[in-house]
């Protein structure tokens, strides 16, 4: 469908951007989404739901972190919905590299994992929502509606979680202006990432433009830091950090 310069459906002869029940985006136009799963089935369900509403409009999809990133740079999006876990990149680590690069962007996390280390993280990488899979069709419109307004949307679960982690912080006698701390670097967990993927440390290496040498650094730095002995266990660390699928 094509638009005049005033913006109307010459079909309709009507503002096409403004939906039946005349809600828009904030600034008078859909709010631009970009949906990244590496599921297509997903995708396509999630953008079912988005299309459906007339104040949200899914403009670009990717199949993995470093795509999504690729596209919001290029594109012009207002909110960005990531799923967790995906190949390449993280929905975390492109959050994370989003809020560095497009700060007004607005980004929400799209999971199956109930899990508070992902709710966590995703809130220290940028975004500003979580919402679990389970439950999208009941709450993923007004997820995306909120973190567009800067309201933080959490889901119930979650809420318990911050709470359980404010009170284990002041008993412990720690400071409350941050979320928990991460025991790795993100260079670490780049490495971590690819090491449980099956690369080896040229491999790695070759994809980090890094020497190997610095590849087993890291690595041996990893097994201190996590207090682990081989690559299964690192290799189940970053299953539960959500890194890569189980």
């Amino acid at each position: 469908m094509s638009y005049g310069r005033d913006g109307r459906d010459g079909r309709e002869g009507r503002d096409a951007r403004v939906g039946p029940d005349g809600r828009v985006g904030p600034d008078g136009r859909p709010i631009r989404v970009l949906l990244a799963d590496d599921h297509t089935l997903v995708r396509r369900g999630v953008r079912l739901i988005l299309d459906g509403e007339p104040d949200l409009q899914v403009v670009a999809e990717a199949g993995d972190g470093a795509e999504a990133v690729e596209k919001a740079r290029a594109g012009d999006i207002d909110l960005a919905v990531l799923d967790v876990a995906m190949p390449r990149m993280t929905g975390i680590q492109a959050a994370r590299e989003l809020s560095r690069r497009l700060p007004a962007l607005r980004i929400l996390v799209l999971t199956m994992y109930d899990n508070e280390q992902y709710f966590f993280e995703a809130l220290k990488a940028g975004a500003g929502g979580y919402v679990l899979k389970s439950v999208a069709d009941r709450d993923l419109v007004e997820a995306c509606r909120a973190v567009v307004r800067d309201e933080p949307f959490i889901y119930p679960g979650a809420e318990r979680a911050l709470v359980r982690s404010y009170l284990d912080r002041l008993h412990r006698g720690d400071g409350l202006d941050g979320l928990p701390g991460r025991p790795i670097t993100e260079r670490e967990e780049e490495i971590l990432k690819l090491v449980a993927e099956g690369h080896t440390s040229r491999e790695i290496g070759a994809l980090l433009h890094i020497s190997a040498k610095t590849v087993e650094r890291h690595r041996a730095n990893l097994l201190r830091k996590l207090g682990m002995r081989d690559r299964l266990e690192l290799t189940r660390y970053a299953i539960r950090a959500g890194l890569i699928d189980p």
